[in-house]
């Protein structure tokens, strides 16, 4: 699924594609339901902008299960992501797109990650090179995910980051505290 404003620019393949629950807000185990529920972890939002200010397109790609669970429904989801985007918008950042997985983990679907269907549906819609790409996240299912399409996968330790680097330290990637830290990494190297 897709959410995108109909106004979006692009430049050549400027893309950063981020997780959203323990990446950019605060995760739940009780799950993120309304959005008073979403509360963005700090400096996130200000890592969109910045990585904006650099030339770099910002897209959300998320599983977001408790729709199938009857968790919350897609208005409520489409409420969570506004608060997300006005939030990202006051600190002069902009999320140019959401793609969003409603399934459950045993609906087999090929856009829950750790398969590959969300990033390659971006790739689709914004004819880009997944291969020149960075996708940062706190999973291994987003790493996984990432590395299926040939993305250059980044962990971030909040979340679910360090307990992902804990249970598996022969990961061979780039590592940062949080998305600030990561940001601050790719636009050093752009």
């Amino acid at each position: 699924m897709l959410t995108r404003p109909t106004d979006i620019i692009m430049l050549q393949n400027n893309y950063v594609l981020i997780d959203r629950d323990g990446v950019i807000n605060y995760d739940s185990d009780h799950f993120i339901k309304s959005p008073e529920e979403w509360k963005p972890i700090e400096g996130s939002l200000e890592a969109i902008a910045l990585l904006n200010k650099h030339g770099y397109h910002v897209v959300v790609i998320t599983n977001q299960s408790g729709l199938a669970r009857g968790l919350f429904d897609a208005a409520m989801l489409e409420k969570i992501h506004l608060k997300m985007r006005c939030m990202t918008e006051e600190k002069g950042g902009k999320i140019d797109a959401i793609y969003f997985c409603p399934h459950g983990p045993d609906d087999e679907c090929n856009c829950r990650k750790p398969k590959p269907g969300l990033f390659k549906a971006f790739a689709a819609d914004f004819d880009a090179d997944l291969t020149t790409i960075a996708v940062i996240g706190d999973s291994l299912r987003d790493l996984q995910a990432a590395e299926a399409v040939g993305a250059k996968p980044i962990l971030v330790k909040t979340g679910k980051g360090l307990r992902t680097l804990l249970n598996n330290p022969h990961l061979n990637i780039p590592v940062f505290e949080n998305l600030y830290d990561a940001a601050q990494h790719l636009i050093t190297r752009s």
